[in-house]
């Protein structure tokens, strides 16, 4: 059975609307560890948005969740390590797309010298405005978490193991 051009010409615009995508979120993520706030903002949506991550109030301007990131990330002696993987990206419609991803994130604090690892799942959506991709949506699940001391010999103990961090 042979496609047709247009077939050919829809399933290539479907892979780079994926990789549009892709590339979108390891831009978030990497802007996030590069601690560069105007890279962050820019990845989500002009307008009304949602961002809900666990033990995190809901946001629904970038503007404001971007301002508690400068306040709690963008600190000296906190070290981010955002790593994605397991991507599973639909297309919903022309401009309209979702995703999951999963994330092996660590943060080192040097002040209390902790190092925190999570395991997240996100749940994204995403739209396409202006001839580009954005996000529209984020929400994130804590599935799994370590959070240990580094003591001023370099000895680890943990302090916290499997539970799921609740917000104070």
């Amino acid at each position: 059975m042979t496609a047709s051009l247009e077939q050919i010409s829809a399933r290539l615009a479907a892979l780079e609307d994926k990789e549009e995508i892709r590339a979108l979120k390891a831009r978030y993520l990497r802007a996030c560890d590069l601690k560069d706030p105007d890279t962050v903002r820019d990845c989500f949506a002009p307008g009304p948005i949602r961002i809900a991550y666990q033990n995190f109030p809901e946001f629904t301007d970038r503007d404001a969740f971007v301002a508690v990131y400068r306040e709690m990330g963008c600190q000296p002696g906190v070290y981010d390590i955002h790593h994605a993987t397991n991507w599973e990206i639909a297309l919903t419609g022309a401009d309209s797309a979702t995703g999951k991803w999963s994330l092996n994130f660590r943060t080192i604090l040097t002040g209390p010298r902790h190092i925190v690892r999570l395991a997240v799942e996100y749940d994204d959506t995403y739209c396409r405005k202006d001839g580009r991709w954005w996000i529209a949506e984020t929400v994130s699940t804590i599935t799994s978490m370590l959070t240990e001391a580094i003591a001023e010999d370099g000895s680890t103990s943990v302090l916290a193991f499997g539970a799921v961090p609740v917000a104070a």
